[in-house]
């Protein structure tokens, strides 16, 4: 349980306490009940917010994903099959989106947020690399990696569905990654009706956990914990590992008019201008771990921490301000309303900030 809560803790939730549904029932439990509507859906823990169109979509603790049509002034909860933590919301154009979260969750939706549907869960996607794993060590060319991964999916197949997704990336309608916990990463070619492990496709031996996937410029990138970062080699179909110029745990990416931003402990962020290659430090003036990231349709970009900062560029991540924020709280996500106005999410829900300068 306690590093169930560390994890969740990475993307948002500010509190053991707020581990998820699954800490009072079985895992099988939240999956198989729908969410519990409630009045209050809203104010509760939101850990991402997207952008559907016009409508912007939030998600959190136990299932609760909401989604308001006037810039986050009023929000109505959706309909969603499962009760499970939700980690990350991702939409491809104003109708077709995708979110995940803990116990192995991929949820989808056709409507633009307002009905989801249950597209994976954790007992699928253990038995799923299980029987892949399976596959992989009897062929020929199996080696040593392989069969260390067959016995990861030995042990999640017997600890059961708990191990969460974090984040997600949809490149299109169809195709699409989620990664999660201790290298757990899936890619769909038809929008989530079918799935295939990419256990075995990543430069990650040690099996670090996967915090965020992030497209930019026809390139996908994965950053996770230990300053990992991946790129994915689309000849070899391969996430290979990037030089990266830190250590510590990466919680997000962030893709940009200047490149792409790697951000995450304590405040540090790193922009690449060059696909990857190399990578510079970006003084963000925040000091807490960064969580959450979301760039405007003017290409401003704007980042929250776990302390309740929010820091703003306007030229892709290179130079940033720090708008003063009235009662600030723990956020974990961020989404442009307009040009002038942000909706932030975090430990007590959401709400409307204005953005103001410091300096003025």
């Amino acid at each position: 349980m306690q590093r169930r809560s560390m994890l969740l803790a990475a993307i948002g939730s500010l509190a053991a306490s707020h581990a998820g549904a699954g800490a009072d029932a079985a895992v099988g439990e939240v999956l198989d009940r729908p969410v519990r509507m409630s009045p209050l859906a809203d104010q509760r823990l939101i850990t991402g917010i997207a952008r559907a169109g016009e409508r912007l979509v939030a998600v959190g603790q136990r299932g609760h994903i909401v989604h308001s049509e006037d810039g986050g002034r009023v929000w109505v909860q959706a309909l969603v099959p499962v009760s499970s933590d939700l980690t990350a919301v991702s939409f491809v154009d104003a109708k077709v989106g995708y979110a995940t979260g803990h116990d192995g969750v991929v949820l989808g939706t056709r409507d633009g947020g307002h009905d989801w549907t249950r597209l994976i869960e954790g007992r699928q996607v253990n038995r799923l690399v299980l029987e892949h794993m399976q596959r992989r060590v009897a062929a020929s060319d199996a080696g040593e990696q392989d069969k260390k991964l067959l016995a990861e999916a030995l042990r999640n197949a017997e600890a059961g569905p708990d191990k969460p997704f974090l984040d997600l990336c949809f490149t299109s309608v169809s195709e699409g990654f989620v990664v999660g916990a201790y290298g757990l990463i899936l890619r769909t070619a038809d929008g989530g009706k079918t799935w295939e492990p990419w256990f075995d496709r990543t430069d990650n031996p040690g099996l670090l956990n996967l915090y965020a996937i992030r497209a930019h410029l026809g390139s996908i990138y994965i950053a996770g914990e230990g300053g990992l970062l991946l790129k994915l080699d689309r000849d070899m179909q391969r996430f290979r590992e990037l030089t990266s110029p830190y250590k510590g745990s990466y919680f997000g990416l962030a893709a940009t008019n200047a490149g792409v931003l790697a951000y995450g402990m304590r405040g540090n962020a790193f922009l690449s201008v060059d696909d990857g290659a190399s990578w510079e430090p970006a003084k963000t003036g925040l000091t807490a771990s960064i969580i959450g990231n979301a760039v405007g349709a003017d290409g401003m970009l704007a980042l929250v921490d776990q302390g309740g900062a929010i820091a703003v560029s306007g030229d892709g991540g290179r130079n940033f301000a720090t708008p003063s924020l009235r009662s600030p709280m723990p956020l974990a996500a961020v989404a442009f309303s307009s040009k002038t106005e942000l909706v932030v999410g975090g430990l007590r829900g959401l709400r409307i900030v204005e953005l103001i300068s410091k300096d003025k």
